[in-house]
């Protein structure tokens, strides 16, 4: 295992700090003082909303906030009054930690539409960012700087649950007004199933951004785009497994300008995600392939989080993956066959760690020693 290039503890708590006031500063940039927040329940479960009246004493304009049960999200709102937004000092700090800790920043572009998006709303309506965009914000998160071969992007992609966007009853403006905020030669590119919406859009110098749902239906709808009520008149592209990946997101900040906050998958999910869908590239509908890359960023991120001892956080992730079925179970198995023995050796062994502590079968995930049960190592 190569050694992992640790963070130092003062930097670690200078991002921790970055987080807190991002947040924070979110929430003043967003909801104005003469509004109010209300709590609303949906279906036996409260939920935040943000009231402001319309000029002209036109009825309110109710905007979604997040689950009462959040205690982020809930602290905020009873201290929304007192928040302040401190976007110098948290320029000061971005920069430190780009500057000084060589922690990674975004290409411009990528910064500008991931600030652009979490400004018109598309986090605080539990969006998620993912791919390498995301991938760029797991040193800070993980405290060790991850390989940076594997950050390079010309892309954004944002997902969310259909169902999300379908309860939550708001939505961000018109997506391509978002986007030509930020760059005003942004395009649509129609779906080849449907002409008629996009899920992805794109600049003049071919910066991409694509929107993602977790296919949760029959294969019938495999590569056709699905309505997004929140998405602003886009549509999403729906993917296997990506349910999995952008269950229960973490909250980070992408080291762009003042600090974006974001939602992104925790990281032993973004791990075990990258193990499945690297073996599965070349049966999916992205021909190109990026499978080395997506080894590259899984293999990184293990081998951080064994440093830093979360065996069975990344054991927990593995297994709730390998219980889902037989395909999950071959894609897995195919990805680490790839890698060479000595990785094989220690993610297996820091698995069986993880499982053993969970109180589970070594033998139920391929894990059982080697002089015991060797078949159930090689991959079938």
């Amino acid at each position: 295992m190569a050694t992992a290039k640790r963070l130092d503890v003062t930097y670690q708590t200078l991002y921790s700090e970055l987080v807190q006031r991002s947040l924070d500063e979110s929430f003043t940039s967003e909801f104005s003082s003469n509004g109010r927040f209300v709590a609303v329940e949906v279906k036996g479960k409260k939920y935040w909303y943000f009231d402001s009246p319309k000029p002209e004493g036109g009825p309110q304009d109710r905007r979604y906030v997040g689950p009462v049960d959040d205690p982020e999200i809930t602290k905020r709102v009873e201290a929304f009054k007192d928040l302040k937004a401190d976007l110098r000092g948290r320029r000061r700090l971005v920069s430190t930690l780009t500057r000084e800790a060589y922690l990674p920043r975004p290409l411009p572009m990528a910064g500008q539409v991931v600030e652009g998006l979490g400004k018109a709303g598309f986090f605080r309506m539990r969006g998620v960012l993912v791919g390498t965009v995301a991938y760029q914000c797991y040193s800070a998160v993980l405290g060790t700087r991850l390989d940076a071969t594997a950050m390079q992007t010309g892309d954004a992609d944002f997902a969310q649950f259909h169902e999300i966007s379908v309860a939550i009853k708001d939505s961000i403006p018109p997506i391509l007004d978002v986007l030509r905020q930020v760059d005003p030669t942004f395009r649509e590119i129609p779906s080849r199933v449907d002409g008629r919406v996009s899920t992805q859009f794109v600049s003049r110098d071919k910066f991409k951004v694509e929107f993602l749902t977790p296919n949760q239906w029959s294969d019938d709808q495999a590569g056709k785009p699905v309505p997004m009520p929140s998405l602003g008149g886009a549509a999403a592209f729906p993917l296997r497994f990506l349910d999995y990946l952008i269950y229960e997101p973490i909250r980070a900040v992408l080291l762009h300008g003042p600090g974006v906050p974001v939602l992104i998958p925790s990281p032993e999910r973004y791990a075990i995600h990258k193990l499945i869908v690297g073996s599965r590239r070349k049966e999916d509908r992205d021909a190109t392939a990026k499978s080395s890359k997506d080894r590259l960023q899984a293999r990184s991120m293990i081998e951080a989080m064994i440093a830093n001892r979360q065996h069975a956080d990344l054991a927990s992730a593995f297994t709730e993956a390998w219980d889902r079925g037989d395909q999950w179970r071959a894609a897995i198995r195919t990805s680490i066959a790839i890698y060479d023995d000595d990785f094989q050796n220690l993610l297996r062994a820091e698995l069986a760690k993880g499982v053993t502590e969970l109180g589970s079968k070594l033998a139920d995930y391929d894990l059982a020693d080697k002089q015991t049960d060797a078949a159930t190592l090689r991959p079938k």
